[in-house]
């Protein structure tokens, strides 16, 4: 288990919240291997009828962390089986997904969001996705949801071009729920999750399912960007632009 996920249940809700101040809640193998925990028991576990993601004031999720993503190159890797294990918890659980999004939402940060079922956001979130100008590929089934959510011109927008979304215009294309302060964002996102647990489950579910369609589809598509990251994490131009970046922070 990771030091920097807090899992907590709070009256049918289990809340998973990110906690890595010091690099923006930047993910590790480890933290994303707690995540998957947490999510995999809650599959299982009949007190916990809705599930909560989130972070720290300022920084919901700053994506994965970029040294991993170097040594994994280095060593002819992609992803990662713990980012794997993961992104198949998320697409595979059946109960609902709420997310509070503190402030930046980077790379996963905002993928993950696609396979949540309500989002609220603060007034100074905003959503990047800048796996191309790293010279990868996007990934959590984000090509498949994407474009299925906003429609394909705007999903190339965000997941190719890179342009940033703001809190409004994520509620634009179907990202996100709700709106509120910074200081309201838990709070919002815990009622909702709270009204969630409130409903009948067998009918949630149910329902759930029926929206959703086959998990089998998304999961699918998630390993085959797996294995068009782990080509392009090898290419000279995702090398040329990690070693641009990591020239920039010293």
């Amino acid at each position: 288990m990771s030091a920097h996920i807090n899992v907590t249940n709070e009256d049918g809700v289990r809340v998973i919240r990110i906690n890595r101040p010091d690099k923006k809640n930047a993910l590790t193998a480890d933290m994303y291997d707690a995540m998957a925990v947490a999510l995999t028991s809650a599959k299982l576990s009949p007190d916990v009828r809705c599930i909560m993601f989130a972070g720290l004031p300022g920084s919901f999720c700053a994506g994965n962390d970029l040294e991993e993503f170097r040594q994994a190159a280095e060593a002819g890797e992609g992803l990662g089986d713990s980012v794997l294990r993961f992104l198949h918890a998320l697409a595979s659980g059946e109960k609902p997904l709420v997310a509070a999004v503190n402030g930046l939402a980077i790379g996963v940060g905002t993928t993950m969001l696609l396979h949540c079922d309500y989002v609220v956001a603060s007034r100074e979130a905003r959503f990047v996705t800048p796996f191309v100008n790293l010279g990868l590929v996007p990934e959590a089934a984000s090509s498949l949801l994407a474009p299925r959510l906003m429609g394909p011109r705007r999903a190339f927008a965000m997941l190719v071009m890179g342009e940033p979304l703001d809190a409004q215009g994520a509620v634009s294309v179907g990202l996100v729920n709700a709106v509120t302060d910074s200081a309201d964002v838990d709070q919002h996102a815990l009622e909702a999750a709270q009204k969630i647990t409130k409903l009948p489950a067998e009918a949630v579910l149910a329902s759930r399912r029926l929206m959703r369609g086959s998990p089998e589809e998304i999961i699918e598509r998630i390993d085959t960007e797996a294995d068009f990251f782990r080509e392009r994490l090898q290419s000279p131009e995702a090398q040329a632009a990690f070693a641009a970046f990591f020239a920039r922070k010293k």
